[in-house]
């Protein structure tokens, strides 16, 4: 088998409705834009997609000028090699971190398919269902965020991870107040969205560690790993490490060799090169008995969720108030492993009919 030919289609995507905001300093919700799907054919007609929800014209760009060229006439299910090659060209590129791993996508997509089973299982299936952590976004007050808590544990969560504002005392209060809201036994997790220096990670990883919380995740920008052992040194509360950081497994290896992986790391498909570099991160983990959480809500990290054992949640994000359950969150607050071939695209977009087949 030989791919014969890669599109990119370009897709609209509709920004979330209503919109909503991050911590002080950083964009809110995207509006309306230009996403792209890949899509790869092959001489025996076997095809793999990969969807990316954002600047579509430089992934067809990137798979137009330097995919394209490296990929035709290649053997689909070479996915090792492809990868190596996608990392090398990014040697001279520096492709954007949600680009990467498209190809792999693509590729894991079309073996599944050829073989008639979802991802998750061509992975090696480790489970069929797991709960949904509830992920805020970040709301106006305490009393928000409390009130948004009891609706999430109602609708059957039954973890929750706050976004809050990036201001570290006013962030301490909200989770205390959340700690005392939902008792001591509720799990609950905090993500800084790298908002902090590292005195005020210190002073908030403190109050977080009196207050029992599961990880504290992405204090600091994580370009620098000492950054992350000192801290780690600090504070009791486990601390999650590697989630926007370039490098896949090899810059997650070196937050588990300084140290600051005390709680685990996280995983992706999104960013950090498409299935095969977030099962390299799952695996490394897994031999320093470290967990490996998989990080935002695409369709490609339900099949994650389902590969992983050393993964205990899927991360649903939760991006209004009242509060709508994820649709694939059902009503005890579980994620169910995918049953249909492939990994799929997301529902209710335009899409070609060149692509209906993967809907």
């Amino acid at each position: 088998m030989r791919i014969t030919h890669l599109e990119c289609h370009l897709v609209t995507v509709p920004g979330p409705n209503p919109p909503f905001v991050w911590r002080d300093g950083l964009p809110g919700s995207w509006p309306d834009g230009e996403g792209a799907v890949l899509r790869i054919c092959t001489d025996e007609g076997h095809e793999g997609v990969a969807f990316s929800p954002r600047k579509g014209m430089i992934v067809r760009d990137i798979v137009d000028r330097l995919l394209r060229p490296e990929l035709i006439g290649a053997d689909p299910l070479q996915r090792e090699w492809l990868w190596h090659r996608a990392w090398e060209l990014d040697r001279v590129e520096e492709m954007p971190i949600y680009v990467l791993g498209l190809v792999d996508i693509a590729l894991w997509d079309l073996a599944a398919k050829a073989v008639g089973l979802p991802v998750w299982q061509l992975l090696g299936g480790y489970r069929t269902s797991i709960p949904a952590q509830a992920s805020t976004v970040t709301f106006g007050s305490v009393e928000e965020f409390l009130d948004v808590a009891d609706q999430c544990i109602a609708l059957g969560y039954t973890s929750i991870k706050l976004h809050a504002w990036g201001d570290w005392r006013r962030d301490a209060k909200l989770c205390v107040a959340l700690r005392e809201h939902v008792g001591d036994d509720f799990p609950l997790a905090y993500d800084g969205s790298a908002g902090f220096d590292l005195p005020d990670a210190i002073r908030l990883g403190q109050v977080l560690s009196d207050a029992d919380y599961l990880w504290y995740e992405e204090p600091m920008r994580e370009f620098s790993v000492t950054a992350y052992q000192w801290l780690a040194a600090k504070v009791g509360v486990p601390l999650l490490v590697g989630e926007t950081s370039d490098g896949a497994h090899m810059n997650t290896a070196d937050f588990i060799a300084s140290g600051a992986a005390t709680g685990g790391v996280r995983t992706s498909a999104e960013l950090r090169g498409g299935f095969t570099g977030a099962m390299r991160i799952a695996h490394l983990a897994d031999a320093f008995r470290l967990r490996a959480e998989v990080h935002g809500p695409i369709i490609p990290h339900q099949h994650l969720c389902m590969a992983i054992p050393n993964n205990t949640y899927y991360e649903s994000l939760i991006t209004s108030n009242p509060v709508r359950r994820e649709p694939c969150v059902d009503e005890n607050g579980l994620v169910h492993a995918p049953t249909a071939p492939g990994v799929g695209l997301p529902p209710d977009l335009d899409y070609p009919a060149a692509l209906s087949r993967h809907v």
